[in-house]
């Protein structure tokens, strides 16, 4: 008998776990015991300690559910160093984020347990959301929309100074030039608008089969019109856009960030926007979230503000537990694994 624990969530329902898993695994584990837990995300907002960051759940709830378990898959719910001792049997674990931040990788890499994650999981619903971000924030449609609900017809928006520029020839900054930059490219080319970006572990030859200028980091924020965030958090990107180099961007121009707040001083974001430096900017993801009630960005007219959505899809759901249930049914078929963050592991077996 192999025993999976899952942990659902209000995402990732448990009814597309079971039909993943059934999928992938029922002919291959044919005595197979699927339990279930369940984290209150998105409602919770996710947590951190000092071991693990971005999770919603109770170690000690967690490490009960997974005491017996070969495998555990998880999305949210926190996997500590203390619940992968506890887990005598356990064999591989499964987790549905892009960068398994809420599992001990060291731990389970000492037990020899290898940990496989779902890479571009999401990459087509950010890419779909960071291109309506920039059409919400650059031709004010979310700022119309909070006034007249509130019973005030902005007809001053169609003031010359007021008017927005259109997409059509403008150049747009992208830093960073991963899955998602790269997939967004295709979105932008219909507005023919100049592309550049920033990526210094990216060759000129991937740049260029892609159409997109290959610059330096503050040449691109010089002669951007719009400057798109596409950077993992690394110690180098670590609040890598700061005071000067929001000053180092052209005036009037729109900063947008469906990456990760870590890489933003929101400090010196707020002083460029509330000076009029910057005509605007598009922001789903923040340093601490949510963000407080009294953040001073709340209170600027001239930003976008969404609560870290741009990965949402039911399409997302899907994909994320299938990935999981294929690279699980891999390991016990004894078949090469495609996304294991810790595949050093994989050699000693």
């Amino acid at each position: 008998m192999t025993i999976i624990a899952v942990f659902s969530d209000d995402f990732i329902l448990q009814s597309i776990w079971q039909n993943a898993i059934v999928r992938h695994l029922n002919n291959i584990l044919p005595e197979l015991n699927i339990i279930y837990g369940y984290e209150d995300w998105p409602a919770t907002p996710l947590q951190f300690d000092n071991e693990l960051k971005e999770f919603v759940g109770n170690q000690k709830d967690v490490a009960e559910l997974v005491e017996n378990a070969d495998v555990v898959i998880t999305h949210v719910a926190p996997i500590h160093r203390k619940t992968i001792d506890q887990a005598k049997n356990l064999k591989i674990i499964g987790c549905c984020r892009g960068g398994p931040v809420n599992v001990n990788i060291n731990a389970a890499t000492d037990r020899g347990i290898p940990v496989v994650y779902t890479p571009g999981r999401n990459a087509q619903a950010v890419v779909e959301f960071t291109l309506g971000l920039i059409l919400s924030e650059c031709k004010s449609i979310s700022r119309a929309h909070t006034a007249l609900s509130r019973g005030v017809w902005r007809g001053d928006l169609y003031r010359y100074d007021k008017a927005p520029h259109e997409l059509q020839g403008r150049t747009i900054g992208l830093i960073g030039f991963g899955t998602i930059a790269r997939m967004l490219v295709p979105y932008l080319k219909p507005f023919e608008m100049k592309i550049l970006s920033y990526d210094p572990y990216v060759s000129e030859d991937i740049f260029k089969s892609y159409g997109v200028i290959s610059t330096d980091f503050y040449d691109l924020l010089k002669n951007s019109d719009i400057v798109s965030m596409h950077a993992r958090v690394t110690k180098e990107t670590l609040g890598m856009m700061g005071n000067k180099e929001f000053n180092t961007m052209k005036q009037g121009a729109f900063f947008i960030n469906t990456a990760r707040g870590a890489l933003v001083d929101y400090d010196a974001l707020y002083q460029v926007l509330k000076s009029g430096h910057l005509a605007g900017a598009g922001i789903d993801t923040f340093g601490i979230e949510p963000p407080p009630l009294n953040w001073p960005l709340l209170d600027l007219e001239n930003v976008t503000l969404t609560p870290h959505i741009g990965g949402s899809s039911r399409e997302t759901a899907h994909r994320s537990a299938n990935m999981i249930a294929r690279e699980v049914s891999n390991f016990f078929k004894g078949e090469p694994l495609q996304f294991c963050i810790n595949p050093q592991v994989l050699e000693k077996k």
